[in-house]
């Protein structure tokens, strides 16, 4: 037998390996630690990962192949980690398998990935040159071989320490593999390898669910809806808009915290800000945006069909032949046109497949507009020649109709040329923010002429204007500029839930009752309000949301990683705040448990609630209900 080296090659690798990736795990990434235990586990777990990836090398009997093996895997390895840092820099999360399957979005990011790596990010790969260049040179490595015992020896501990580090998982988390919302979790105890491998397994077990799905599911989903979402009085606003026709702007990146802000001294969104105090206007202070993964298209999703976008990746893309009943679909039967308006690429999101499953008559993508270099910025066409350009296009549908105008131009990395910019910029660490100031003044300004150029026509009267911000876009990457701009000392993890806010607006020309309402809402809450502003029952539909002008709402709402926020209470990161005041509720006196027991309730019902609806997609259970 020839003699193994002193520390073999595979060890090598496990520990360089490890060594980088908590290295990122601790400082590139993101990932909260609460306690020395969680500290513990997401130092030990790269080491694991990474023992047990190239420990298999030993199960080679050629060394030539044991050398491809750890030289190509360590390659792979680090890829891996860096997409994910990538990924995880515009979205504060985790890369998934469905994920992959947006690939057709890549060509239209551009500029935006480009934004996302950094010159220091090929030190990532450094250990992995190391090694291919060490185990060239070192002759010792190229005759290794190894007994049987040892291959069974090293696999059994390898086995043992991926046992260890679950088990410490497990008490750390417990259910951590049943409540799988959040991958921040996963990652942290499991690490980055084994939450891929989990969520290729998650995967697997979910696209299954269609071919096994038969109907039966319903009976369980619909009680639920009876029992705890569904309202069977009409508001006071049912058929306030009957007959007339909805202009919906889906406002790009449009969080709350600029509302009726100042910086350097000016309101950030005079336009919004006076369309808010306006006599004919109902915003909604407290709209909390819900997206996962899919974020546009998931925000589309929500609003279209009241139900949750999934966890993981866009159901756009993953489940775009389903059946729906969705606002679309619905209105035809009332004689409503429906149409979609956005300067961009009609296969980004998938949208061509998707629109068509939910009803919509019309898509005027980028080539119903004139784009050229000139009115064009960042994504596309710029917000103001878009809105100038759609008028047209309002003008020339069928009325009534229902249609929704996508803008571009406040989209990350929120580039904006000094032509265009009516207020600096912010002055900070994250260009990300600085920049968006100037991009939001300027939705501002293109919101503002879309409705001069609509009270020039006869649409303004005869319809309802509904202006919604789709999801954040200053992702917690960029927490301590933001702390800087809110004057907080840190943004808290209940701070990050009401980051989560996005502004919501349902315009009625003539309406003459508007007001500023604080009831906790969100985008599931839109299809059953915009049914009812027209008037249409949807007593037999299967939905989550609640129409927004009702009473006896249901007292929370959900966000797609499992937190929630309630009249009462915000949840996250596994705590349960006051939602006025922001303090921690403790389980120290018996106001106080009960206090936590009622929170666990909610939280509770959100799992179900979000499982339900994971169920009706997965399964495509819709195929199976009769509307009639």
């Amino acid at each position: 037998m020839n003699e193994r080296p002193r520390i073999p090659l595979y060890i090598t690798a496990s520990l360089l390996f490890g060594i980088k990736t908590y290295i990122v795990y601790r400082f590139m990434f993101n990932i909260e630690l609460d306690n020395s235990m969680q500290e513990f586990i997401l130092f030990i777990n790269p080491f694991v990962s990474a023992f047990v990836m190239f420990a298999i090398s030993v199960w080679f009997n050629k060394p030539s192949r044991q050398m491809k093996y750890i030289r190509y895997t360590g390659f792979i390895a680090s890829f891996i980690v860096f997409a994910n840092l990538v990924f995880y820099r515009q979205f504060t999360d985790f890369i998934t398998i469905p994920q992959l399957f947006m690939g057709s979005n890549m060509a239209d990011l551009g500029s935006s990935i480009l934004t996302l790596i950094k010159p220091y990010d090929f030190l990532l790969f450094i250990d992995t040159v190391l090694i291919w260049v060490w185990s060239k040179r070192k002759e010792e490595f190229v005759k290794v071989s190894y007994q049987k015992r040892w291959k069974v020896f090293v696999l059994s501990l390898s086995l043992l320490l991926l046992a260890g580090n679950f088990l410490l998982a497990e008490m750390e988390r417990p259910q951590l593999f049943t409540r799988g919302f959040d991958r921040e979790y996963l990652v942290k105890n499991i690490g980055l390898f084994n939450y891929h491998i989990y969520d290729i397994v998650q995967h697997s077990k979910a696209e299954s669910q269609r071919v096994f799905a038969d109907g039966n599911e319903l009976n369980d989903i619909k009680s639920f809806i009876d029992d705890n979402v569904r309202i069977n009085e009409k508001s006071n606003m049912f058929g306030a808009a009957e007959g007339k026709n909805v202009i919906w702007i889906n406002a790009e990146s449009l969080q709350s915290f600029v509302i009726k802000n100042e910086l350097n001294g000016e309101e950030v969104t005079p336009f919004l800000n006076s369309l808010i105090e306006d006599e004919d206007t109902y915003y909604f202070e407290n709209f909390y945006e819900q997206t996962g993964q899919g974020k546009t298209s998931d925000s589309e999703f929500l609003v279209e069909n009241s139900m949750y976008p999934l966890s993981r990746g866009a159901v756009f893309f993953t489940h775009s032949t389903n059946e729906y009943h969705a606002t679309p679909e619905i209105i035809k039967d009332e004689g409503y046109n429906s149409a979609v308006l956005h300067a961009n690429s009609g296969s980004f999101w998938n949208r061509f497949q998707m629109y068509d499953s939910i009803g919509f008559d019309h898509f005027y993508d980028e080539n119903s507009y004139e784009i050229n270099p000139d009115n064009s910025v960042g994504w596309g066409l710029k917000d103001k020649p878009f809105f100038e350009q759609s008028i047209k296009h309002l003008q020339s549908m069928d009325k009534p109709f229902y249609a929704k105008l996508i803008t571009l131009t406040n989209h990350f990395p929120f580039e904006l040329g000094e032509e265009d910019r009516s207020i600096e910029p912010y002055h900070s660490n994250s260009n990300t923010l600085n920049n968006y100031f100037p991009a939001v003044r300027y939705m501002d300004e293109a919101i503002e002429e879309f409705f001069t150029l609509l009270e020039s026509t006869d649409l303004y009267e005869n319809s309802i204007i509904v202006i919604m911000g789709d999801h954040i876009g200053i992702s917690a990457n960029h927490n301590k500029a933001m702390s800087m701009y809110l004057d907080k000392e840190e943004i808290t993890p209940y701070d990050q839930v009401q980051l989560q806010r996005v502004p919501l607006l349902i315009h009625i020309p003539g309406d003459g009752n508007g007001k500023t309402i604080s009831t906790v809402s969100g985008q599931i809450d839109i299809k059953p309000t915009i049914l009812s502003l027209l008037g249409i029952d949807t007593k037999n539909d299967i939905y989550f949301g609640n129409d927004l002008f009702a009473k006896n709402r249901k007292s929370y709402i959900a966000l797609r990683n499992g937190d929630f926020i309630s009249n009462e209470f915000i949840f996250t990161a596994g705590t349960c705040y006051n939602r006025e005041t922001g303090e921690i509720i403790e389980e120290d006196t018996n106001k106080g448990i009960e206090k936590v027991s009622s929170c666990n309730e909610i939280r509770n019902n959100v799992e179900t609630e979000l499982q339900h609806s994971d169920d009706l997609i997965y399964g495509d259970l819709l195929r199976f209900y009769d509307f009639d």
